[in-house]
């Protein structure tokens, strides 16, 4: 099985490159954020003309999580519990079947960005991850192959960015930011990249300015974090790096697992 994550900055306007991504690596899941629409506006009548189930979880202009796969998607939640009052459309998740008669878990993570750090957004980012560390417990302990994928806007390591010095003070790559993801981890989460992959350089996202995509100044923002039971069949990484060099491209790629299930 074949998951990926993958933040399309625009689900309408980055239809095309969606549907040629379906087409011509077909995984079986297919993890978006930031879709910055609506459920209503959504073009569900192409992405199942494409073979995939939708579930998703839209905001107007912003956010917006969403659930491509396969097979049918069963005990889909919609938000991230702990914040009744929390109307951001940034996280979702789903039960998908597997050909072995299995199952997996997956979810959809738009975490925060957090910047600028001297507001309420900051705040509300940290908020976030723990809330996210308390559910992942609970979904931890229901011991099956879990995905949680995602643009986790958190940078975990220097060897993560080529110019760690110039994210220093951002919320992406701050001391508390990068601690709380460690505390996320050590719930016993494991880090699918740096499982199959240890050579620096590995990035998932080139910022549109400052030619950063042609002078690979990139950065390792979205991941796919497995339960011991997913990481115990995980077979292999990639992180689709030709998506960013298309014509009007997201600037993040897509990443994906390959797990024996």
């Amino acid at each position: 099985m074949r998951v990926t994550s993958w933040n399309v900055n625009s689900i309408r306007q980055r239809l095309d490159h969606l549907l040629a991504f379906l087409k011509d690596e077909a995984p079986d899941v297919l993890c978006l954020q930031e879709l910055k629409t609506t459920e209503e506006n959504l073009p569900v009548a192409e992405i199942e003309g494409a073979g995939y189930n939708v579930a998703a979880l839209g905001q107007k202009g912003f956010n917006g999580v969403a659930i491509l796969s396969k097979r049918p998607l069963e005990d889909v939640r919609k938000g991230l519990p702990g914040d009744d009052e929390d109307s951001q459309a940034r996280y979702i998740e789903g039960v998908v079947s597997t050909e072995g008669g299995g199952v997996v878990r997956v979810a959809s993570i738009y975490l925060p960005n957090g910047n600028p750090v001297d507001g309420p957004k900051y705040p509300y980012k940290l908020a976030f991850m723990d809330r996210l560390t308390a559910h992942a417990r609970e979904l931890l302990a229901l011991e099956e192959p879990l995905v949680l994928a995602g643009d986790y806007n958190v940078i975990p390591e220097p060897r993560d960015a080529a110019d760690p010095a110039a994210w220093e003070g951002d919320a992406l790559f701050l001391p508390q930011t990068r601690a709380k993801f460690r505390q996320l981890l050590a719930l016993g989460l494991t880090d699918a990249l740096r499982a199959c992959d240890d050579v620096d350089g590995r990035y998932t996202f080139w910022d549109y300015q400052a030619g950063a995509w042609q002078r690979n100044k990139g950065i390792r923002i979205d991941h796919l974090l497995l339960s011991p039971q997913a990481a115990d069949r995980l077979a292999g990484v990639t992180i689709h790096k030709s998506e960013r060099a298309k014509e009007k491209p997201s600037d993040h790629v897509p990443i994906t697992a390959r797990l024996d299930l």
